[in-house]
């Protein structure tokens, strides 16, 4: 299959959706990768990293959505990457169409089929693909808490994992799926006093094991939350 990779041009997107290690892998079972020149920039990776892998690269996304049968991309086209979408081509990337409708009717328009990302399951009917998204959510989120709690971000200058003499902050965090078993974690890496709930008692079982290692107490939401 001959794949394209052209560079994200939504603002603010600065990754890329194919790295020179996947572009290897992709090379070796006969795949012909073209990829945009300074496509992989934003993320760290130079046109010779992609080209030391075995791709070709073209100077801009025109070329790159015309030769390709699949354009991967991360974030889903943007108005003027439209009219560059042609009948039957395979767009993998993230659409969200739910969120925006134009770009539904758009896609429709274009004739091509479209394969989401966030709708990929396995047959668990777990979302693999997002989850690489929730890790990185359920990191940050302790260290942008952290940071505003700091007093020069009118925070209350609370450090999380305390000091001699100072006892460590209190984090509850609500919910145990990806998003919070990381969040979870890194709390607990800063030491902080960490309680994370959820509905899901099946859930109970894995989060003794974790929290036993890591010092962070489980608690099933009915018993919480006690008027």
């Amino acid at each position: 299959m001959i794949v394209g990779v052209p560079k994200e041009i939504k603002n603010n997107e600065n990754r890329v959706a194919l790295t020179p290690a996947g572009t290897q892998e992709l090379v070796k079972r006969g795949h012909t990768i073209y990829v945009q020149t300074k496509a992989g920039d934003g993320s760290g990776f130079s046109d010779q990293d992609y080209v030391g892998a075995g791709a070709k690269m073209l100077s801009t996304a025109a070329e790159v959505f015309a030769i390709a049968e699949m354009i991967i991309k991360v974030k889903e086209p943007i108005e003027q990457e439209y009219s560059l979408i042609r009948k039957d081509q395979l767009v993998f990337t993230y659409f969200h169409f739910a969120s925006y409708e134009p770009l539904a009717h758009a896609m429709i328009k274009t004739g091509a089929v479209c394969l989401a990302y966030e709708t990929v399951e396995r047959v668990d009917g777990s979302l693999p693909l997002l989850v690489p998204m929730s890790e990185v959510a359920g990191r940050m989120s302790i260290q942008e808490g952290a940071k505003y709690l700091e007093k020069p971000l009118k925070g209350r200058g609370i450090l999380l994992g305390g000091v001699p003499g100072v006892m460590p902050a209190k984090v509850l965090i609500l919910g145990g799926g990806v998003v919070g078993t990381n969040a979870a974690k890194i709390a607990a890496g800063m030491g902080a006093d960490v309680i994370i709930t959820d509905v899901i008692l099946i859930a109970f079982a894995i989060w003794m094991m974790l929290c036993q290692r890591m010092c962070i107490r489980w608690y099933p939401m009915n018993t919480l939350f006690v008027t």
